[in-house]
This record gives C-alpha cells, structure tokens and sequence, in this order.
C-alpha cells in the first residue's frame, strides 16, 4: 500500500525540486483565467478544451505543459463542470483506500470503479493515483504506466502555475479535493494538516511534519467559487 500513500507526493516534491533549480520563468508562469477561459471555449483555439481532451484521451505524448494547463484549468468552463460533486463510484473505492493489502477481487473493483469515477470526473487526482495502484498490483503495468504519465502531467500543469508559498503564487486547482490529494498523502511524513480559508479565495493548510517543522501550502479557488456560484446559486 505505500505505493497508493505515497505516488501523489513523491511526483509533486520531484516537480518541486526541479522548478528551485531551475529559472522560474521556465517552470512557472502567470496564469491567465480570462485567457483560457477564452481559449478553451473557443472552436477555432488550438486550446479548445474538446479538442485538448481528445488529445488527452488519446496519450498524445507531444502535448505540452501549456496544453495540460489548458486542458486543466479550462475544463472549469464547461458546461458539466461542478467543482465539488461527489462521484458515487469514489464512494465505493474509497472504503479500499484503508486496507493495507487487496485480494484480486477488490483490485477488479478499485478498477472497475476508478474506471467510472475518472469517466464521471477525468482529473480527480486521488482516482488516478487509486487505479495506478490496482492496475499495478494486477500487474497490467503498461496501463498503470499510461495513468501514471496523465497523472505526473497534470500534476506538472497545476505545479506550474506558481510556488504554492503564499497567496502571490499559489497553486491553482479545479477541485477543492485535490488539495489533499496533493499533499495529504505521506502519513509517515505529515503529522498534521490545519487547513483555513483566506480572504478573498485562497486555501491554506498549514502541514507539520513529524519533526514539528511547519510549512503553509496555498491554493487559489477563485474561478472555482464563481463558477459554483454562478452554476449554482440556490446552493
């Protein structure tokens, strides 16, 4: 089971590392929501999300990180966009999730039922890195690695958009969930999460490691609420 905690985690420290090492305007870049909103609801734009999603639904490994940010940040703009449904097929995977170990028959249904969830919401983050986990424990290594690329990508794209130090350069993300799949997943290296609203739109969770050593992890959520809000108003 370390493979299912810890595959989120590990990837975005790596992406980490590498965007300190580098100039941040070759990792990073300001992010535009008016553009992609333009662009990704346009037929005639190379970022059309339907087209972008067809790309990605094909393995296109020529796409780019500025593709994958499009195709993440833009599916905010579509129509069946709600950034915080709940799948019922999670649901039934998310008991499995606590077990140490999984009979073959349990791994047929975090797949089958992973499977769902990712056709219901295509970028929920905690599904990938479940079926990963399954579709490797089953040994259908090529699929797992297939996902395995999707995953690493978004996770690229989201990385991308800023440091995730403060509210100046937080990291934008489409579901409010992914925060905690992103960081919430190393229990031997999280102590504790204190996770707080910041005015006007931002998510922080303040993490303790097992050191005591306190690090602030922000998140901006601002497209998110006014699209719940505008989609949703009776809510």
């Amino acid at each position: 089971m370390k493979y299912l905690i810890h595959t989120i985690l590990l990837t975005l420290v790596a992406l980490v590392v590498m965007a300190a090492r580098v100039p941040s305007k070759k990792i990073t870049e300001t992010v535009n929501l008016e553009d992609v909103r333009a662009q990704s609801t346009d037929p005639s734009s190379p970022y059309y999300f339907p087209k972008l999603m067809k790309r990605f639904e094909a393995n296109e490994t020529v796409m780019t990180t500025t593709d994958y940010r499009y195709l993440y940040l833009g599916s905010m703009f579509a129509e069946d966009y709600n950034p915080y449904r709940r799948s019922v097929y999670a649901d039934t995977v998310m008991p499995l999730t606590f077990k140490e170990k999984h009979s073959r028959a349990e791994l047929d249904i975090m797949i089958k039922y992973c499977q769902m969830a990712l056709d219901d919401t295509p970028f929920d983050l905690s599904q990938m890195n479940f079926l990963i986990y399954a579709l490797r424990e089953k040994g259908k290594v090529n699929l797992a690695n297939i996902w395995q690329y999707r995953m690493n990508r978004l996770l690229e794209a989201i990385v991308s958009t800023g440091t995730g130090a403060d509210t100046a350069s937080a990291w934008y993300v489409i579901y409010p969930r992914d925060e905690a799949t992103i960081i919430n997943l190393s229990s031997k290296r999280v102590q504790s999460l204190n996770p707080s609203f910041v005015e006007p739109y931002f998510d922080c969770i303040e993490v303790t490691d097992q050191q005591g050593k306190k690090q602030e992890y922000y998140f901006n959520i601002k497209t998110v609420l006014e699209e719940f809000n505008r989609k949703y108003p009776e809510m």
